[in-house]
């Protein structure tokens, strides 16, 4: 249940919106995003890459269906701060067997309610995402220059490397459900449960293995087939998951690359990767399949993007043959998925797994599974 302690939201460009306490009281620092899904909020809130980030939910009514232990996507709550326009006071959903309010107190996660969203959202269309801060409890006591300061003193998202403080520290290993076709090496740079269960479901032993293992301790598992995962963070700072990535593509091994996996593949590839406006998230994105002429409504969470010529084929800056823009979005012709044409490499910059939706992509597990398949046919 929200208080009536009063609580604010701070931009960086000063803008403040004065609301109420939700969740845990205190201080909240991260970069202030968006979010335009109308259901779907423990599944954003589960995602480790929102990490680092104050996400606003753009539906006003948030926490009508409680939590419940299947939806979440990870171990626990990742954002850095929630906001809603009118969190529910109470929870209506068989499946439910907590309430949100709770769930945040629990993973210390400092929220804001009773403010305009739509008014938080244009100034972030306008203006680009930018640090910010929620100020409760004794916070929000605080003089409104120091709770700027505070704010303007924050990490820039640019130039971070966020992936140590969301994967796991041990390897463990997910069997393959029904017809076994092989194995795959998952490098958890911020991976989601769904991801994972859709690798298995298509035949894959699934080994999950943290952000740190070298080339070597890839191959111990003896993978037929590697992928990155979505994750948050900027992928400029990743150089060491880049050089593993170019290592893993001379050995040869499909691989597959999801969001944050779409970016380090442009990077393994030679391209450069840029920071969005204010980026994509929410779950309907326009993308369309530049093969085929198929309109896909996707989910998204990324800030950065690759820069990659879009209508050609062009050669691999950093030697690994022919490369093409496989979809692009239809909203500002951003790349969203890349294919290389001359080794069994793709990836896509939205998430194909999206839950609670849309799944019109959910193709691309199968296009995975299937080039597993030939190249170890090949073999």
């Amino acid at each position: 249940m929200t208080s009536m302690d009063p609580a604010v939201l701070v931009l960086e460009d000063g803008s403040r919106f004065v609301g109420r306490a939700w969740g845990a009281h205190g201080r909240a620092l991260g970069e202030a995003v968006f979010a335009t899904g109308m259901t779907g909020y423990q599944e954003t809130l589960t995602d480790p890459s929102y990490a680092g980030q104050i996400v606003l939910m753009t539906a006003p009514h948030i926490g009508n269906t409680g939590v419940n232990d299947v939806d979440s996507e990870s171990r626990r709550i990742w954002v850095a701060g929630f906001v809603a326009r009118e969190p529910s006071r109470v929870v209506s959903n068989f499946r439910a067997n907590g309430s949100l309010d709770d769930q945040l107190v629990r993973d210390g996660i400092v929220g804001i309610s009773g403010i305009d969203t739509r008014a938080v959202t244009r100034r972030i269309r306008d203006a680009g995402a930018m640090r910010s801060g929620i100020f409760s409890g004794a916070d929000a006591r605080l003089d409104e220059d120091e709770q700027l300061e505070i704010v303007r003193s924050g990490a820039q998202m640019t130039g971070r490397n966020l992936s140590a403080d969301v994967s796991v520290t041990e390897r463990y290993t997910m069997a393959a459900e029904g017809e076994r076709i092989g194995s795959v090496a998952v490098l958890d740079l911020g991976v989601k449960d769904s991801t994972l269960f859709y690798l298995s479901a298509r035949g894959f032993d699934v080994h999950v293995l943290p952000q740190t293992v070298t080339l070597e301790e890839v191959l111990a598992v003896s993978p037929d087939a590697v992928f990155y995962s979505n994750g948050p963070g900027d992928p400029g700072a990743s150089d060491n998951h880049v050089e593993l990535l170019q290592a893993v593509l001379r050995e040869g091994l499909p691989f597959f690359g999801i969001c944050f996996g779409n970016q380090l593949l442009g990077r393994a590839l030679g391209f450069g990767t840029y920071k969005l406006p204010f980026g994509h998230r929410g779950i309907n994105q326009p993308v369309v399949d530049v093969g085929t002429g198929r309109v896909e409504i996707t989910s998204h969470n990324h800030g950065f993007a690759v820069d990659a010529p879009i209508g050609e084929i062009t050669d691999s800056p950093a030697g690994f043959g022919r490369v093409e823009v496989s979809h692009v979005n239809l909203n500002d012709n951003v790349v969203e998925g890349l294919n290389a044409l001359d080794i069994p490499a793709f990836s896509v910059q939205y998430h194909p797994e999206a839950a609670a939706g849309p799944h019109d992509a959910n193709y691309l597990f199968d296009r995975f599974r299937d080039m597993v398949v030939t190249q170890k046919a090949a073999k």
